[in-house]
């Protein structure tokens, strides 16, 4: 039998579940925590990339919706509803499957990857593509959620980011009690900079750490109604998982900044599908496009001189590279199309 047990048995002390809560898992958590050589050298830091596609189905909401979905089903409803630009969708209708429950998916036209897309197709859901952005998605879903008996499992049920914020505990205990001076992540509807700082105090609240990390979210240029500070109707970004215009933990995101003395900024497509194709490249981890946009943030905040020189850094990494093969496809090098003779690859190499 595997050593570990899942989210949460293995931080039951702090999440709201009894000995009698029915739970739903796959045994996510524990992903890797990974030292990033080239990046540390890079930017005179200590630096460690959280690879978060290493859940269950490639993505960081799977801590989320273990929580989420183990309280649905101890609450007794039979469906579960998300709006989605993918990674939720992909979980959502992985847990519930596993759940016997229905999933309806609601996702905005033409935004959403094709690899999420087909997890959440392949699980079983009841996917409607509706002619909106995903704000206007997510409204659907709440007045949904208000008329029929369907719980709905996006980042404003409570339960979600009760389950993201297990990833700063794992953060702290795969570091040997050390805490971040740093921590860089992507911001999209702002529910995992909640979770992770409510994480973060928490284990402080607990005494098993001493200090905090500088919460530091990044959203696309495009797309970044928090830095703006004002929703915007029309968000765009090659980023499709944190292409979000009205966040909705807006609010507690701004409290992770402020308490933390971080910052919430934006990095430009072009500053994301830099670090996109830099990780895999030189770090050896393929994760995809808006995970990136934790190291743009961390490139651009050491290029801007506001990194302290031998910090403690973290960046997440929030799923993997291959949610998004069309993305990959088109900014990895092409393929060479040759004779199937040895002197022909021999030519093409230059030997």
């Amino acid at each position: 039998m595997p050593t570990w047990r899942g989210i949460i048995e293995e931080y039951r002390e702090f999440l709201p579940v009894t000995d009698k809560t029915p739970i739903v898992t796959f045994g996510e958590g524990n992903t890797p925590l990974i030292f990033a050589k080239n990046l540390s050298k890079e930017t005179e830091c200590e630096v460690y990339l959280k690879f978060e596609g290493a859940n269950p189905t490639g993505s960081f909401k799977d801590r989320g919706m273990c929580m989420a979905i183990t309280k649905t089903v101890e609450k007794g409803f039979k469906a579960v509803i998300c709006a989605s630009t993918g990674n939720t969708s992909a979980s959502a209708a992985a847990y519930a499957a596993r759940a016997g429950l229905d999933c309806i998916v609601i996702i905005p036209k033409g935004k959403i990857a094709l690899g999420k897309l087909s997890q959440a197709i392949m699980h079983g859901a009841k996917v409607f593509e509706v002619d909106g952005n995903f704000d206007q998605a997510l409204e659907l879903v709440v007045k949904m959620g208000e008329k029929y008996p369907i719980d709905i499992v996006n980042s404003i049920n409570p339960f979600r980011i009760e389950g993201q914020k297990t990833g700063a505990f794992e953060i702290v205990n795969q570091l040997n009690g050390r805490v971040p001076d740093y921590h860089f992540i992507p911001v999209g509807n702002a529910g995992n900079i909640t979770a992770y700082w409510k994480g973060y105090k928490e284990y402080k609240d607990k005494g098993k750490i001493k200090s905090l990390p500088k919460m530091m979210g990044f959203q696309a240029a495009g797309s970044a109604p928090i830095v703006l500070g004002h929703p915007i109707e029309k968000p765009e970004t090659i980023a499709t998982a944190i292409r979000i215009g009205n966040p909705a933990s807006w609010k507690q995101a701004e409290a992770a900044r402020d308490e933390s003395c971080g910052t919430i900024d934006m990095v430009t497509d072009d500053e994301i599908l830099e670090s996109y194709r830099y990780l895999p490249s030189k770090e050896g981890i393929f994760c995809e496009p808006a995970s990136a946009a934790s190291v743009a943030g961390l490139k651009k905040t050491f290029k801007a001189g506001k990194l302290k020189k031998g910090s403690l850094v973290i960046c997440i990494l929030t799923g993997h590279g291959l949610k998004d093969p069309d993305c990959a496809i088109n900014q990895g090098a092409k393929t060479y199309k040759v004779p199937c003779k040895v002197e022909a690859i021999v030519k093409e190499l230059g030997y």
